[in-house]
């Protein structure tokens, strides 16, 4: 097989992408000049590596082998680049990070001062649902992943790095909202507010109510914890919530902290990768950022 290795980039594009003129855009070429470029690597596989079926590109087996194959030489290629780059004093390279949309609240603060020491690494940060981030670490797609609840089917390098604290909150009239501390059953009446199945706060929440014995009278299930902040203020129920997603001005406004009995629920941030990934310095210099910030972090 005669392939090159910006062929092999291209079609990279294109499993990412899932669009031949989104592939040609990231490679920055013309359409045309993508498609014949795709078309000479499977002539030169001697296999179909991909079908269109309604404008949407579906890999057959021997492109998926084929994506595999191709992140593997590239990502080879830029952990070279980046060896070389360290060995000059990292100033230049790629960090790749995906993280659960929870995380958003506190990863880009923490990505501040890493940019500062290092303003020539470029930074992909990819936001996402738990499911969507466990199907990149399947992938080996980033450097680095931050979840809460990382899969226990995967072999990972597992740092725990920050406290996770989940919290009940409610509509700041919330008539229950004065008392020192209630037992959970004195919210029997109430609609819970969730995140949707799969993910890190809807898992432990899950797990909470099934040691306490209790079910909800009713619930409502949301896909982001702004989603789930605006239906609670608007006194739709009360919500089980990570603390890093209320900020200070929430409180009293709109929403209050209910002093609920085994709350909070005790959950911690994981940065993971496959164990067997052998990190580029700039993630290994990165990685050791954020635990050392983490730890003069104020508590949540």
């Amino acid at each position: 097989m005669n392939v090159t290795f910006r062929q092999l980039r291209l079609f990279l594009a294109l499993a990412d992408t899932g669009s031949v003129s989104a592939a040609a855009r990231a490679m920055h070429v013309t359409q045309p000049t993508a498609s014949m470029q795709l078309r000479e690597v499977s002539e030169s596989v001697g296999l179909p590596l991909y079908e269109v079926i309604a404008r949407k590109v579906y890999l057959t087996e021997a492109g998926r082998q084929l994506a595999h194959t191709a992140r593997a030489i590239v990502d080879e290629w830029e952990r070279f680049g980046q060896t070389v780059n360290a060995m000059q004093g990292l100033t230049h390279g790629r960090l790749r990070v995906a993280v659960v949309s929870t995380a958003k609240y506190f990863v880009p603060r923490l990505l501040g001062g890493f940019c500062e020491q290092h303003p020539g690494i470029d930074i992909s940060l990819e936001v996402l649902n738990r499911d969507g981030v466990v199907q990149r670490l399947r992938e080996n797609r980033d450097d680095l992943y931050v979840m809460s609840m990382p899969p226990q089917d995967v072999d990972l390098d597992d740092q725990i790095f920050l406290a996770n604290p989940l919290v009940m909150i409610a509509p700041a009239d919330h008539p229950l909202a004065s008392r020192q501390r209630l037992p959970l059953k004195a919210l029997a009446g109430e609609r819970l507010i969730l995140r949707e199945r799969g993910s890190g706060t809807r898992l432990a929440t899950d797990r909470f109510l099934a040691t306490q014995g209790f079910e909800p009278q009713s619930w409502l299930e949301l896909g982001s914890n702004e989603a789930i902040k605006e239906a609670v203020a608007g006194n739709l129920g009360v919500a089980v919530i990570s603390r890093h997603a209320i900020k200070a001005e929430d409180l009293g406004r709109d929403l209050c902290l209910l002093p609920i009995s085994g709350l909070p629920i005790r959950s911690q941030w994981h940065v993971v990768h496959p164990r067997a990934k052998q990190l580029s310095p700039i993630a290994q210099v990165f990685r050791q950022h954020l635990l050392d910030q983490a730890r003069a972090w104020p508590q949540a």
